[in-house]
């Protein structure tokens, strides 16, 4: 538990950071998250009805079993065992995300995705839906007329063109928000703020500033990703507060530089800082040619046809090969990695060929950094 400090008395010393702080240093904001100030996601399953054929197959049984249920609901009663036809009907996975400080009867955007074997949902229109949160408790209601951004065209052939994906689909302001996620942490006496990037001299740094500012013992770095600040009992005191901690400045930790290369795509990326210990590079290419040639032997093809001998194909092959010698490269201790790459590229390598040296170099211990390779 952090200590208790009375907060107007450190409103003007506050700003007075504020104006004159380093203006090299990232705002706290930038860096950190505050605990509780997350988003949360939404659940629900609903039915889309208006489809123009293109919904769920009959085989397709608790898209019947929606329908039948939901026309019950209404008064209509069906015969046991019926099957409605659905293929104007579509059930669907309907999913949000809502802040933790939103109120009840703000709007949400919604998106629709289809369950069943649906071809389309264009022109669709979602029914009454509740939307649940991970505590089972329902959170919001959405209904609406559905945004498709693709299509699909069948022909009677059975050709189709498909643009997108027409069996996903939004409802911008859909879904109405029914109760409020409060979080405990509006009534916590400490804040929680979560570094981004953890990292052990940030954290540090966030608490020495804060305390420099309201006064030894506000704050206290707990590990490399979390630090702790006593916060005002008042509300708006409390808000305040956090506003003039978010525009704080802090220096960053150095973060280990990093090399990443994708494999796939051969794609090299290079933060700033990398640097190699004095080592030496030779890459050079071996090539070998291997060109198979068909000869065609008729003997006595100028003579007699009773003449002995038999017609064949002989294989005729030639296998040539030839060595490209780069040289070798020499790079001294603290060098750049930039001017590894350019090294590599004057001499024409390829991003595998500078892959490979630089997989080298860490294999060495060359590299002052990180290699990932993904």
């Amino acid at each position: 538990m952090r200590q208790r400090f009375d907060f107007k008395h450190y409103v003007l010393a506050v700003f007075g950071c504020l104006f004159f702080g380093n203006a090299t240093a990232v705002p706290i904001s930038h860096i950190t998250d505050v605990y509780g100030d997350r988003t949360n996601q939404l659940i629900g399953y609903g039915v889309v009805v208006g489809l123009d054929g293109t919904g769920d197959k009959s085989q397709v049984k608790f898209t019947q079993q929606s329908i039948v249920n939901m026309v019950q609901q209404f008064g209509v009663q069906l015969e046991d065992g019926s099957k409605p036809k659905t293929k104007n009907v579509a059930a669907v996975s309907v999913t949000a995300v809502v802040s933790s400080h939103k109120g009840p009867g703000q709007t949400l955007d919604v998106t629709v995705a289809s369950i069943g074997d649906a071809k389309s949902l264009q022109g669709g229109t979602l029914l009454m839906t509740e939307l649940k949160g991970v505590d089972g408790n329902v959170y919001a209601v959405a209904q609406g007329h559905l945004i498709v951004g693709g299509y699909k065209v069948t022909a009677n052939d059975g050709s189709s063109v498909t643009n997108n994906t027409p069996t996903a689909a939004r409802i911008p302001n859909g879904a109405t928000l029914e109760r409020a996620a409060i979080g405990a942490e509006d009534d916590d006496p400490t804040l929680h703020l979560q570094l981004k990037k953890p990292h052990y001299q940030t954290a540090l740094n966030i608490s020495k500033v804060i305390n420099k500012t309201f006064g030894r013992g506000v704050a206290k770095a707990i590990n490399k990703g979390l630090v702790e600040v006593a916060a005002p009992s008042d509300s708006e005191d409390r808000i305040m507060f956090l506003s003039m901690i978010e525009q704080l400045d802090v220096n960053e930790g150095e973060a280990l530089p990093k090399i990443v290369f994708n494999s796939r795509t051969g794609t090299v990326v290079i933060s700033k800082g990398v640097t190699v210990s004095e080592a030496i590079v030779s890459q050079g290419g071996l090539t070998v040619s291997i060109r198979e040639d068909q000869l065609v032997s008729q003997p006595n093809s100028a003579g007699s046809f009773n003449a002995p001998g038999q017609t064949t194909v002989v294989n005729d092959s030639n296998i040539s090969i030839s060595e490209v010698d780069n040289g070798a490269m020499v790079w001294p201790e603290g060098t750049q990695l930039q001017e590894i790459v350019d090294a590599v590229n004057r001499i024409g390598a390829s991003p595998m060929v500078l892959m490979q040296i630089l997989q080298a170099l860490d294999e060495v211990g060359a590299i002052n950094g990180e290699l990932v390779v993904i």
